[in-house]
């Protein structure tokens, strides 16, 4: 039996309206939930001064970074584990904890494990090698990447190719294990963002890339080198010292600054860094936050 076509018309037009109107509302929350611009992270680094001090166990780190700071993300510094790097039963408690809070891991900052451009070959070996451990164990904890230095010696171009050919052998490694090897501009040559370009150039593998500090380019232009840096860039480290009565670093140009960052793209973690003596660490992460958030509010709104 075949329904009249008006009625056939009726019932179609009847689904079709209520399809829609069930959509609009779920639409509707899809808008509300859209991705911010960036998201926060809180390098380890910011608190060494009470983590140094005996004040704050690296085990710990996680739950101080969700209890005092509301953030969900963390990036670990290896001099604080240093001898932890292939204890797994330390790496696990280390990631228990944090999945407890509810915190995943970015990424482990390594420092102190020899030069990936030593023009000594055999150190050179060694540094690279010296880097596996902490790969893994960076991988272990849910973490990306790791961030290492690009530290040479000699003539521009000769630092050049020996820090390409340190980054390229541990990113292969890294590559055999889905993560990445990040250098962040952290003296010497690396504080120049068209040298540190030119490694990524030479490097030229995907896994490969860089951490833009805000703060550590020295003698070089921060706008510039942050600008040069960020078509590598696989995390973002936001470096700030003091404040100034409105709540704005006073070195850098928070707006200016994020505003090349999220222009090639990156929409990924901020990590902030502290360094600052003039307000207690914690105080200082606080301003950092809070500055972040405020650009992040302004250039969402500007979009």
């Amino acid at each position: 039996m075949h329904l009249p076509t008006n009625r056939r018309d009726f019932i179609k037009t009847a689904a079709v309206a209520a399809a829609t109107t069930t959509t609009l509302p779920a639409m509707a929350g899809e808008k509300k939930k859209k991705k911010p611009l960036f998201r926060l992270s809180l390098a380890q680094w910011s608190l060494h001064r009470a983590i140094f001090g005996g004040k704050i166990k690296n085990e710990n780190f996680a739950k101080v970074t969700k209890q005092e700071f509301n953030i969900s993300c963390v990036e670990y510094v290896n001099q604080f584990f240093k001898d932890k790097a292939e204890n797994m039963a330390y790496l696990k408690d280390l990631k228990k904890r944090a999945d407890d809070h509810g915190v995943t891991t970015n990424l482990i900052m390594c420092d102190g494990e020899g030069r990936l451009g030593d023009p000594d070959n055999a150190k050179r070996t060694q540094a690279v090698e010296n880097h596996y451990k902490w790969v893994l164990a960076s991988k272990f904890l849910g973490g990306h990447s790791i961030r290492v230095n690009a530290a040479s010696a000699g003539q521009y171009d000769d630092q050049l190719e020996l820090a390409a050919d340190g980054l390229s052998r541990i990113s292969e490694f890294a590559a055999k294990h889905d993560m990445n090897v990040i250098v962040e501009n952290h003296g010497g040559l690396s504080s120049n963002g068209q040298w540190l370009a030119s490694v990524m150039k030479k490097v030229n593998m995907k896994n490969c890339g860089t951490l833009p500090d805000f703060g550590n380019f020295h003698d070089y232009d921060r706008y510039k080198g942050v600008e040069e840096t960020m078509p590598f860039a696989k995390a973002v480290s936001a470096k700030s010292h003091n404040f100034d009565e409105d709540g704005n670093e006073t070195k850098t140009d928070y707006v200016k600054m994020m505003k090349i960052v999220l222009s090639h793209g990156y929409n990924g973690f901020v990590g902030i860094e502290y360094e600052g003596r003039e307000k207690p660490e914690m105080e200082g992460i606080k301003l950092t936050k809070q500055l972040l958030l405020k650009v992040r509010k302004e250039l969402s709104e500007s979009a």
